[in-house]
């Protein structure tokens, strides 16, 4: 291109760009004079900005943050309550800054650590081996006046061995109900699981001088778990999605009249799927062998009858299970292990 740096050159730029298989535009910015690179100066040292706070002044707020009288609190209110102690360290977005240098912008308290509760993991293989007892509300004759229902009932069985209408929630009637409840059961030391919630009856001194005396092992759910407490919380659904249950009861006597119907019938009318779809009276007082020897017999008469109707021979009924768990561990893997 020093045919296109020569401004004495009579040839026209496009000639020369055209015979040296240029474009037009680079053989004009080849007459344009060299550019030279101008190095920047070494930037200057950042000074410090004559109105922000010294170290120790930093510091100061820093500390005067984390006083125990202002741990908990936010910035603005930190700096309303300075003012009016008649103190002014800085403006509230310093104390954001220096909160942000020591991460501290979230929570500065010390948090409360939860103690870790196990999983109850509760076996009942037989009738008065597991109990489970809880306490719910029936609805008074005016709003806001309740009566409480206190419901035990047998895990394996699903038996209601005790039950009491009061007016208020307690724990010694809590401990005269479980007390009479051992007594008419007949159990013995070292036979019984009672499990319960962590309501203050469940969990009150009373009740669990009383269940040491007995010899009976006492377990909780653990706090805001419905799920380890499944037995009582379904028998209650049960007896409140009843057809007849009221919408409220006019008094005591009314509440206690329908319970006494209501679980005359849960023990001893109800199949509960559960069980086989047994009365729960029935699998409680140990008279399940002759009800499903009754049962299947029936069932071997109408296909002795018409067996062209059973495409897969003799029916049977259902077996009662053997074991019911109150969480039931996981199951092991029976895979080998993988190298």
């Amino acid at each position: 291109m020093a045919a296109c740096r020569d401004h004495k050159s009579e040839l026209p730029i496009e000639s020369i760009s055209e015979a040296l298989g240029v474009s037009r535009a680079t053989g004009y910015r080849s007459l344009l004079p060299p550019v030279t690179r101008i190095e920047p100066e070494a930037s200057l040292p950042r000074q410090p900005n004559p109105r922000a706070l010294l170290a120790t002044e930093r510091e100061q707020v820093y500390q005067t943050l984390n006083e125990d009288r202002f741990v908990d609190k936010a910035p603005r209110q930190i700096f309303a309550a300075l003012l009016d102690a008649g103190t002014y360290l800085c403006s509230v977005g310093t104390m954001y800054r220096i909160l942000a240098s020591h991460q501290q912008l979230r929570e500065r308290r010390n948090q409360l650590s939860h103690p870790h509760y196990h999983k109850p993991e509760i076996l009942a293989t037989a009738p008065n081996q597991v109990w489970s007892w809880d306490i719910t509300k029936l609805l008074g004759p005016a709003k806001w006046t309740y009566f409480y229902l206190y419901v035990i009932l047998d895990v394996f069985s699903h038996y209601v061995v005790g039950w009491m209408v009061a007016p208020r929630e307690n724990s010694e009637l809590a401990k005269a109900l479980i007390g009479q409840t051992c007594d008419k059961q007949a159990i013995t030391t070292n036979q019984l699981t009672i499990h319960a919630d962590r309501g203050s009856a469940m969990t009150s001194k009373p009740v669990a001088l009383l269940m040491a005396d007995l010899g009976v092992t006492k377990t909780h759910s653990r706090p805001h778990v419905s799920n380890d407490n499944p037995f009582s919380e379904s028998q209650f659904k049960t007896m409140k999605y009843r057809p007849d249950f009221p919408a409220r009861f006019g008094s005591m006597e009314d509440a206690r009249s329908f319970c006494q119907g209501f679980f005359e019938w849960y023990n001893w009318e109800h199949y509960h799927s559960g069980i086989a779809h047994l009365h729960p009276g029935t699998v409680h007082h140990d008279k399940v062998p002759e009800c499903l020897a009754k049962r299947q017999e029936t069932l071997a008469a109408a296909f002795l009858a018409h067996p062209e109707r059973f495409m897969r021979g003799m029916p049977s009924h259902e077996v009662l299970r053997d074991a019911v768990w109150i969480n039931p561990p996981p199951a092991k893997s029976t895979e080998p292990d993988r190298l």
